[in-house]
């Protein structure tokens, strides 16, 4: 206590100084328009600054829960996209059947949020990591998704995480098809560069660009059909010369894959089962 008072003697000048200063410029801006009116004018720019900043901060840390929201919206639209397309060539339904007919179709699947926890590009058999396993849902052979198209099927799965095998990995085939056209590949990756597969046994007489896009067939229990895989980037002869093989550019970049998707189709299990014992005969 005496060192505080000892200080406040020492520099009682200074402090007075201070409260004069402060009380001139409280009388200033106070009885004066014009120094009053510069006062709200600058105080108001900085407090614009303050709120412009504090506000962008707040956006960026939002970002994530945007996104998600962006991919699950981006995936209801797909599948209404791909349903009106198909029942538009097949059925020919008017517009108010077709609506009540669009609103069921989410009935057939289901959708998971997953995080990628781990994943890598630069080997033969590449494998992601996801944050959510049996408990949440998922089961081997679901469909993987994200915000751009197609990132590979459930693998195996524990309690908490699932192993996801993405198009970049020798043992993914998925059926795949170019969208105007029926007629159906296998898409391989070859190795090598992250961004690009290739779409096999495509038949020589299917008719084609390049730039076309490239979705999911449909023709198998994992993926429904229309989900996008990438574009047609060239185009060559396969090794035997029957069909074509299309180098195919991803439209998921691997590189960045973060918040996914797994798609559970209902009847799966009864189709593979199905299939499975035609397959034993």
């Amino acid at each position: 206590m005496r060192n505080l008072l000892n200080f406040l003697i020492k520099y009682n000048y200074w402090f007075l100084f201070l409260l004069l200063e402060v009380t001139s410029f409280v009388l200033l801006f106070r009885f004066n328009r014009y120094q009053q009116s510069v006062y709200f004018t600058s105080a108001n720019s900085v407090a614009g600054k303050i709120y412009e900043v504090s506000g962008g901060i707040t956006s960026y840390f939002h970002l994530k829960s945007v996104n998600e929201d962006l991919l699950d919206r981006n995936m209801w639209l797909e599948q209404r996209v791909s349903f009106l397309e198909n029942t538009l060539r097949e059925k020919g339904l008017d517009s108010v059947k077709l609506y009540s007919m669009a609103r069921l179709a989410p009935a057939e699947y289901r959708i998971f949020k997953a995080n990628v926890i781990k994943n890598s590009l630069n080997k033969a058999d590449n494998y992601i990591t996801l944050s959510r396993g049996t408990l949440d849902g998922i089961a081997p052979e679901m469909g993987v998704v994200d915000a751009n198209g197609v990132v590979g099927i459930v693998y195996k799965t524990s309690p908490h995480y699932s192993l996801v095998i993405p198009l970049l990995n020798s043992k993914s085939s998925i059926s795949c098809k170019i969208v105007g056209s029926d007629y159906f590949g296998y898409l391989k990756w070859e190795g090598g560069d992250s961004r690009f597969a290739y779409l096999k046994d495509l038949p020589r007489h299917a008719e084609f660009n390049l730039g076309d896009t490239v979705v999911t067939s449909g023709y198998s229990t994992v993926f429904p059909e229309g989900i996008v895989v990438g574009t047609v980037d060239d185009m060559s002869d396969s090794h035997d010369g029957l069909s074509y093989l299309l180098k195919i550019k991803l439209a998921t970049d691997f590189g960045k894959v973060s918040n996914v998707r797994v798609i559970s189709r209902s009847g799966q299990e009864e189709q593979k089962a199905l299939e499975k014992e035609k397959e034993m005969e």
